[in-house]
C-alpha cells in the first residue's frame, strides 16, 4: 500500500476521542464524485485483545467535501496485522484531491466485549416486543 513515511497519529485538542490518520500518498489522488478508493495511512498497528479500531470520517472533511468512509464507521480487529487503509467515497458533487499527508480520517480506539451465544425457544416480553423502525415515536 503506502510506501510515504507518515507521523504518528495524534488527537488535535486534549478532549479528542479520534486520532488523526493522515494519506500515505506519494502524490494527489482525485477522487471523482461517486467514486471509492483505498487510501494507505502507512500504518501497522497493535492493541491489546479486549479493544477494536475504529475508522471514522473527519466531520470536517463530510462538511465541507462531501468526503466520507465507505463501510463508516470500520472496524479493525485486535488481531489485525496488516496496514491499514481508509475507504474513502465523494459524496460530493465536485472532484475532490487527497493530498500526501492530509488528514483524511480519524483513529478511535474502544472496548470490545465478545458474547456466547445460546438458542432459546421463548424470550422475556418488554414494553417494545416486536415493534421496529419508528415503533417508538416519530
Amino acid at each position: 500500500m503506502g510506501d510515504v513515511r507518515v507521523p504518528l497519529p495524534a488527537y488535535q485538542t486534549p478532549g479528542s476521542a479520534g486520532l488523526d490518520l493522515t494519506a500515505a500518498i506519494a502524490g494527489p489522488v482525485a477522487l471523482q464524485p461517486g467514486a471509492r478508493q483505498l487510501i494507505s495511512v502507512g500504518l501497522i498497528l497493535e492493541i491489546p485483545e479486549g479493544f477494536e479500531r475504529q475508522v471514522r470520517p473527519r466531520s470536517g472533511l463530510a462538511l465541507k467535501h462531501g468526503i466520507g468512509i465507505v463501510n463508516s464507521p470500520g472496524t479493525i480487529d485486535s488481531d489485525f496485522r496488516g496496514e491499514v487503509g481508509v475507504v474513502l467515497i465523494n459524496h460530493g458533487q465536485e472532484p475532490f484531491v487527497i493530498e500526501p499527508l492530509s488528514r483524511i480520517a480519524q483513529l478511535v480506539i474502544a472496548p470490545v466485549q465478545q458474547v456466547l451465544l445460546e438458542e432459546a425457544e421463548t424470550l422475556t416480553d418488554t414494553t417494545r416486543g416486536t415493534g421496529g423502525y419508528g415503533s417508538t415515536g416519530r
